[in-house]
This record gives structure tokens, sequence and C-alpha cells, in this order.
């Protein structure tokens, strides 16, 4: 599989204060996978921040195509509940 990161996406990862290797784990192995617009797909993954000292949820919308994932923009939010998917993965976090 090849990453490819945007300009955006490093951009919005440097001005949101969001660890570029963490955003690279949860794109690599994310924790859910949810269809979006666009032919997009978030990749998601729950994290501990330790600037924010609490749980947050690392959200990165990507576009797929055959072997290579672009990554098109990284946001990190405290509001789990919102994105969260109920039912897949691990709920043991809510």
């Amino acid at each position: 599989m090849e990453l490819v990161i945007t300009d955006h996406a490093r951009f919005e990862a440097r001005r949101r204060h969001i660890d570029l290797e963490l955003a690279l784990s949860i794109i690599q192995n994310p924790q859910q996978k949810i269809p979006s617009k666009k032919d997009r797909v978030v990749f998601q993954g729950r994290y501990h921040d330790t600037i924010e000292n609490k749980e947050m949820l690392l959200r990165a919308i990507v576009e797929p195509s055959g072997d290579t994932i672009k990554v098109i923009s990284l946001y990190k939010t405290s509001k789990i509940h919102k994105y969260w998917i109920r039912g897949e993965e691990d709920e043991s976090h809510l």
C-alpha cells in the first residue's frame, strides 16, 4: 500500500497539532472505515491526546485507489460519540 499525503493534509496536521506518525499509524490500521462523499472514506481511530490530556478521535479523509491511499485531510475531535459507529470494533471506550 502506498500512502500519499497531500500538502493540505500536512498543513492541517501542523495547524491542528496532529502528530503525523500517529496519523500514519491510524491510517495504516484504522479502527473504523466509514464511507464518505466523493468516493472518499474516513479512516478513524481513538487515541490519548497528550496536549488535551484526554481520549480523542483522529479522522483521516482519504481517497483509496487501487494500492494507493491519498490522504486529503486530517483532524481530531473530542466528540467521539458523534462520529463513532456503534457496533463496529471495540465499544469498551464508550
